[in-house]
Order: structure tokens, then sequence, then C-alpha cells
């Protein structure tokens, strides 16, 4: 996780989790409609995630 995509993830978290797949990017989108700090814990999450 690199620091451009933690700052990315906090001004606009569904662009951060572009690359991570259209189901992430739907539901990182989703969450930000609902408030912008779930959107922000959500894609902090699934940036921080191994594969």
């Amino acid at each position: 996780m690199s620091l451009f995509r933690v700052i990315l993830a906090i001004i606009f978290p569904p662009l951060s989790v572009l690359d991570k797949g259209c189901g992430s990017f739907l539901i990182i989108l989703l969450l930000t409609l609902c408030g912008w700090v779930p959107g922000v814990i959500g894609a902090l999450i699934i940036l921080n995630k191994r594969k």
C-alpha cells in the first residue's frame, strides 16, 4: 500500500480500489454514497489486504 494510494483513498475512495476489481469498486462506491467515512474505511481495508 503506497502513500499515493492512501491519499487517494482519503480524497476519493472508489478511485483508489479501481484496479482491485469491479466488485470492490462497486462496494466502495456504495459505501461512499452512504457516507464518506465508511467509504474511506472500506477502501483502506481493501488496500491493506494482501493477495
